[in-house]
């Protein structure tokens, strides 16, 4: 049994939800429901503030799944300034919210709290973003904090799932 625990990101949901709708397919997202209730999937609220630009079945899934979506801290928006210095390409302008530094600094803020490393937990950041040399994405900015970052397959993999 693994205990990673994922941070996930807008793109893994909506692609899930596009090629895997929550009606077809409703084992794959009752495992997901799954891991949000043991505390293993979570995202900041960011991905549901965008998640909700649309009212849709992944919307609702959303409204019924808040304990994975997690408030903003102190803490996280000391590390998104940080992000943001280094990497400012990492936020879309023309966009009303943008989750990409927000997940990272949640990945990163769980990764280094004491209290949340007790068991030795392994973080990992899911996006469906890829490493594509120096694009400023989230994969590269995960390397640059050492901190995993896998798509939502991948993920499965990890869970061991066969669906």
């Amino acid at each position: 049994m693994k205990n990673n625990c994922y941070i996930m990101d807008t793109s893994s949901l909506v692609k899930l939800n596009r090629e895997n709708p929550i009606d077809v397919f409703p084992t794959v997202w009752k495992k997901l429901n799954d891991l949000v209730n043991n505390d293993r999937l979570i995202a900041p609220k960011e991905v549901s503030n965008e998640i909700q630009q649309n009212d849709d079945q992944l919307c609702k899934w959303v409204n019924k799944n808040k304990k994975m979506f997690k408030d903003i801290t102190k803490r996280q928006i000391e590390i998104v300034k940080e992000i943001l210095k280094k990497y400012p390409a990492i936020i879309k302008t023309d966009r009303k919210y943008d989750a990409d530094p927000w997940v990272i600094a949640l990945a990163i803020e769980t990764s280094t709290d004491p209290q949340k490393t007790l068991f030795n937990i392994k973080r990992v950041v899911v996006s469906e973003e890829k490493l594509i040399g120096n694009k400023i994405k989230i994969p590269f900015i995960c390397n640059d904090y050492d901190i995993e970052s896998i798509n939502v397959i991948d993920m499965f993999r990890e869970e061991g799932w066969k669906i």
